[in-house]
């Protein structure tokens, strides 16, 4: 029998459901190490505002300067692997979305069940066919997940059913399991915090990753200025927002953020950083290949949003 790789295995349950559960994905020891750095701004912040956040709640972002132990589940391998397969086909590259801790007190009441690619309205435009994904979550248990503590309660399949905004409360499955595992799940997934029952608080943390093109839940340049992301191994920082995304979207003085990082040349001029596609195309225009007469634009074909397709009549000799 062929054993069926990680990354195939796990991207297959994650389209299949909208949600997959990956046991044992890093140590125990390493999620311990991040629980301990997370244990004082824990005890330093205050519970959420909010109808939707949690009035029990608390929630805190920017991880990747408060535990160095952060860095490790952000680039894991297998996670970057399968958010390029959800991810990938819809943007030049993806971004990092969010890291935020959370903590549900005891007594904390079940929060609102919702669909985290709600934040962007464009994603309520897109025919429900074209699947196109915006978002990928991955929950990282710091305590053990349980029902009666408040384990994430996901909807199985309602990535394939956006139109309901709500979905009867027995269908939803509870995601117990133990630190070191992770859940991972769509921004088209139904899912919502359970409720705490028990006397201890349950902790988690959340990494997320988005369509490079979107405005992120967390803005990277404010939690990792350039002094901070200087620190970063240049991927993380790449994946925190440092890297101009084709066609020229997310620049700064006409170039690369990541710039920044390095002490740039003053006076150093716009750099273009366009698709392949749109550099064949200013090229056939250039030498009058094509014009209003024999360039027509039709649907995409490509699942690259940013990507046009384009019927190019032969021009007359």
């Amino acid at each position: 029998m062929t054993d069926i790789p990680p990354r195939k295995l796990h991207g297959a349950a994650l389209r299949e459901h909208g949600y997959c559960i990956i046991e044992d994905l890093v140590s125990p020891a390493l999620i311990g190490g991040l629980a301990a750095d997370l244990d004082k701004p824990f005890a330093e912040t205050g519970f959420s505002e909010g109808s939707f956040s949690g009035s029990e709640t608390r929630r805190f972002a920017g991880l990747l300067k408060r535990s160095p132990n952060v860095a490790a589940l952000v680039e894991h391998d297998l996670v970057l692997q399968i958010a390029d397969d959800v991810l990938g086909p819809w943007c030049d590259h993806f971004s990092l979305n969010l890291t935020q801790a959370i903590e549900l007190a005891p007594g904390a009441k079940p929060q609102v069940p919702h669909r985290d690619q709600d934040m962007w309205p464009c994603s309520q435009f897109v025919a429900p066919e074209r699947a196109i994904e915006f978002l990928l979550n991955v929950m990282w248990p710091l305590t053990a997940f349980t029902k009666d503590n408040g384990a994430t309660l996901v909807w199985p399949g309602s990535h394939r059913r956006q139109d309901e905004m709500l979905i009867a409360p027995e269908e939803a499955v509870v995601a117990e399991m133990t630190p070191g595992s992770a859940l991972m799940f769509m921004g088209s997934t139904l899912h919502a915090a359970g409720p705490n029952r028990t006397a201890l608080p349950r902790r988690g943390v959340i990494i997320s990753y988005c369509l490079g093109w979107l405005k992120p839940y967390e803005l990277p340049w404010l939690a990792y200025p350039p002094e901070v992301a200087r620190q970063f191994p240049r991927s993380l920082a790449r994946l925190a927002g440092y890297r101009v995304h084709r066609p020229n979207l997310g620049t700064y003085e006409g170039r690369c953020p990541s710039l920044l990082l390095d002490d740039a040349a003053p006076g150093t001029g716009a750099v273009d950083a366009l698709l392949p596609e749109q550099e064949a195309l200013i090229s056939a225009w250039r030498n009058g290949a094509v014009g209003p007469d024999t360039l027509h634009m039709t649907p995409p074909v490509s699942p690259h949003p940013v990507m046009q397709s384009y019927d190019v009549e032969p021009a007359d000799d």
